[in-house]
């Protein structure tokens, strides 16, 4: 329990006195109902049912009060006392139910809140090592798990408190069948606590079924191109149902889990009842009055009893749920990047300029500190401002990793990067990154219009900034036939638009920014060549008027690059302009663009 303890604590800490206030309330509400219990006595005595004599002052004083009166107004009287009370409780139980409610809900879009937030905060390294689809169920389903959990503990400190108050009554009428009671409940906690241990058991696997459906939906609707055009939808329904079954399988275990404690413990409260009501007659020889009034009062606790029971069960299968944002959020802050961990409130960062360079001096990286090959090996680099460096090289030698550093999202184990000759330092990464744009080779467009994919990266520019951009990256033409332009929608991903379209839409989105530095990683990659060649001249308008990166796979795309580096295995083995090291027929570039023109050839 001790992640639940976590989580009470933050609640305490959210929501300070008003929680306490509404814990004062419980215990008002938990008195005021055993008052009305406290009244069956005068109303057993007013109206003839029974005389009861009781130790307890005050309602001896009541009874004396009561039977002064005539009988037509003190039986009134009494109930209307009672119903009073019960009006009172009630409404205040309402209003503190409502006040509970408003906590809890507040209290979970604030860890919903926190736990974005240290997801947005960690860097590139958290989000390498993670699987999208874990992180979306996390922040959803374990999330909404951790807010049911929260209202439970809220509903067991509740339980807890009333039943306290119930037994102290209890005991002040009557010790010794209280302590009898409350050692028979003691027994059937300790047996209980295999049906709490199960329920967590159960919470675990409900964790695991749903990371699993939500990673293996988020797989199947990404890739729902592939499994039609590969009659895969068979394998994959197979995977469904089983999936489906081991869920509803999971459900009904959690349902019979609950059933049998129920059972259990009705079956232990009846067998309880019959020897209190066996001792009471024969050993205690209690008073029927006063036996009357103990089984109304164990009638209504030993249900508080096995609610408790029920809520330790639930709260037990949430149990996974708080350990798992626990560890995500101990993970976030372990990984959050320097400049979030360090930036004073409220501090703003310009975009660096570019005025001479940017330079890599001794760069080498490993993504694992355990292996010994590295990713990039001592990398020294002088990239020249407004104008186009090519990065090229065969598929994993390096190529994105080298972005990454440039762009600050992974830090080098050694060497460093520098801006005009200045080291970029943790404070300085995100003004560096405010410099950039950065066009990916699946572009990232959400299922919305044109315009609102455009306005994400600057969301005052205005239509003219806007259609400025889309005719420098060559989109302006297919934008202006759309039936609505700007408003049409593209659907998710951008599936109504080709590749290319989305390709360019990324690149227009990318230069609305205004970026010192323009980055395209493999951005020509799976374009046709007419869509690749309208990507070329738009790279060519914009030569000399910012700093280019651009990673490729095809060598036609850089044929205008200013600089061409050739990195192999994580190390620059060739750097020189295009012509120069096409004409090196021994160089890896040589050979590389021999064999895109023998492809074309053939």
């Amino acid at each position: 329990m001790e992640q639940v303890l976590h989580f009470t604590k933050k609640l305490y800490a959210f929501s300070g006195k008003i929680l306490i206030i509404n814990t004062l309330g419980m215990v008002f509400i938990s008195l005021i109902e055993g008052v009305g219990v406290l009244l069956l006595l005068p109303i057993l005595n007013v109206s003839g049912i029974a005389n009861v004599e009781t130790g307890i002052p005050l309602v001896s004083m009541m009874i004396k009060y009561l039977q002064d009166l005539p009988k037509a107004l003190s039986l009134p009287l009494v109930l209307c006392l009672f119903v009073f009370l019960v009006i009172g409780q009630n409404w205040l139980l309402r209003t503190l139910t409502i006040r509970d409610t408003i906590i809890q809900q507040k209290f979970v879009r604030h860890l919903r809140l926190e736990t974005y937030t240290n997801l947005l905060q960690s860097n590139w390294s958290f989000f390498v090592n993670h699987r999208k689809s874990d992180l979306i169920n996390l922040l959803t389903s374990e999330l909404t798990r951790v807010g049911f959990g929260t209202t439970l503990v809220l509903q067991l400190v509740a339980s807890l408190i009333f039943t306290l108050i119930q037994i102290g009554i209890a005991f002040w009428l009557s010790p010794v069948m209280t302590i009898f009671v409350l050692t028979f409940g003691v027994i059937l906690t300790l047996f209980s606590r295999k049906f709490i241990k199960r329920a967590k058991s159960l919470g675990g696997q409900t964790s695991q079924l749903s990371q699993n459906f939500l990673a293996g939906i988020s797989d199947q609707m990404a890739g729902m191109k592939d499994i039609k055009s590969n009659s895969l939808e068979e394998s994959w329904l197979r995977w469904y149902r089983s999936l489906t079954q081991n869920l509803v399988n999971e459900q009904v275990e959690y349902i019979k889990l609950r059933s049998s404690s129920q059972l259990f413990y009705k079956v232990a409260s009846s067998v309880l009842i019959a020897v209190f009501v066996y001792l009471s007659v024969t050993i205690f020889q209690t008073k029927v009055e006063q036996l009357l009034l103990i089984f109304v009062i164990f009638s209504r606790l030993w249900p508080r009893f096995t609610g408790i029971q029920s809520n330790m069960e639930q709260i037990a299968s949430t149990i996974p749920a708080f350990k798992a944002i626990i560890k995500l959020q101990q993970e976030c802050v372990r990984l959050k990047e320097f400049y979030m961990e360090n930036k004073p409130e409220n501090k703003t960062f310009q975009p660096i300029e570019i005025k001479t360079h940017i330079e890599c001096r001794n760069v080498s990286f490993r993504y694992n500190q355990n292996e010994q090959t590295y990713a990039l090996k001592d990398i020294n680099i002088y990239i020249p401002s407004r104008k186009m460096t090519a990065i090229v090289g065969r598929s994993g030698a390096g190529k994105s990793t080298l972005i990454d550093v440039i762009m600050g999202l992974i830090e080098p184990q050694t060497g460093q990067i520098c801006i005009d000759g200045q080291p970029i330092s943790n404070e300085k990464v995100y003004a560096l990154r405010q410099s950039i744009s950065y066009v990916p080779q699946d572009p990232f467009l959400f299922n919305g219009s044109i315009k609102d994919n455009l306005l994400m990266i600057d969301p005052n520019a205005t239509e003219e900034q806007i259609w400025e951009a889309l005719e420098f990256a060559a989109s302006a033409e297919f934008v202006s036939k759309l039936p609505e332009g700007l408003d049409t929608l593209i659907g998710d991903r951008g599936i109504r638009l080709s590749g290319g379209e989305r390709q360019r839409l990324v690149l227009a989105r990318a230069i609305l920014r205004k970026p010192s530095i323009l980055i395209l990683d493999e951005a020509t990659s799976a374009l046709d060549r007419e869509n690749e060649a309208k990507i070329q001249e738009a790279l060519e308008r914009l030569q000399g008027r910012l700093t280019m990166i651009v990673i490729a796979h095809r060598m036609s795309t850089i044929r205008k690059a200013d600089q061409v580096i050739v990195i192999d295995q994580g190390q620059i083995i060739q750097k020189g302009e295009y012509d120069q090291l096409a004409e090196e027929r021994e160089g890896l570039f040589s050979n590389l663009l021999g064999n895109q023109i023998g492809a074309v050839n053939s």
